[in-house]
């Protein structure tokens, strides 16, 4: 999952890249509002975490902006994401200031200063509900992926996953049956700058299948990858007489 945090202040910027990638996140930073819709208008952000008073304006101006973008044509994908899950984080705490907010197209509001498990916790009841589900575990098959405490269970037994290949994991199984190109899933895995290995996918789905089945994950040659909606039955076991 890739976040973007528009935040002028140094600090907290680096305390929430910190703890978002400790959460498993890939994170940029913007402490604009240009530079922020620049980003967004590039890459395919899965969630915006948003300071209201930025030096160029105000940050419900580009919000506003994000929710009045076009639909995309049917079967195309638009930047920026005019459906992007929106977290507004400010000192503004009063009642006018959160309603403002959140009839201008936010999906919640946090106000600072704040705690960062509580600030994780909201993403992922955000993101939740914009996949639709409400079921803080995801099922499939015989997989049990817990994304608070990431942790992943196939069939009762936990897998052990790096960073990388539970983050994976994570973007297949919620975009699913959807195929994800290579480019795609680098952009969900790495900010900007961050040192990439050409065949680094290829490595984390080979391991994701040795893990957890072959089966799991297929391949659209030259396309991409997806995890089918429903999960394949495990192949029965046999005994010979």
């Amino acid at each position: 999952m890739r976040a973007l945090v528009v935040e002028d202040d140094a600090g907290i910027a680096s305390g929430l890249e910190v703890a978002l990638k400790q959460a498993g996140y890939a994170v940029d930073l913007c402490t604009t509002r240009d530079a922020a819709w620049h980003a967004l208008a590039v890459e395919p952000f899965d969630v915006l975490l948003l300071d209201l008073g930025l030096p160029d304006g105000e940050g419900l101006d580009l919000l506003a902006r994000l929710r009045r973008q076009p639909a995309p044509a049917p079967g195309r994908n638009a930047l920026p994401r005019r459906d992007m899950p929106v977290l507004i984080m400010t000192a503004r705490d009063g009642v006018s200031d959160r309603i403002s907010g959140l009839d201008g197209g936010a999906d919640d509001y946090i106000t600072k200063p704040f705690d960062a498990n509580e600030l994780l916790a909201r993403l992922r009841a955000m993101l939740r509900r914009a996949g639709g589900r409400s079921n803080p575990l995801i099922e499939h098959g015989e997989l049990v992926i817990d994304p608070a405490a990431h942790t992943v269970l196939r069939a009762g037994q936990p897998v052990s996953l790096g960073g990388k290949e539970f983050a994976l994991l994570l973007t297949l199984m919620q975009a699913r049956p959807q195929v994800l190109s290579k480019a795609r899933l680098e952009s969900a895995l790495y900010g900007f700058g961050e040192a990439l290995e050409s065949n680094a996918i290829e490595v984390y789905i080979h391991h994701l299948r040795r893990k957890l089945g072959e089966s799991l994950i297929k391949t659209v040659r030259g396309v991409g990858y997806f995890i089918p909606r429903e999960a394949a039955e495990p192949a029965a076991s046999h005994t010979g007489r």
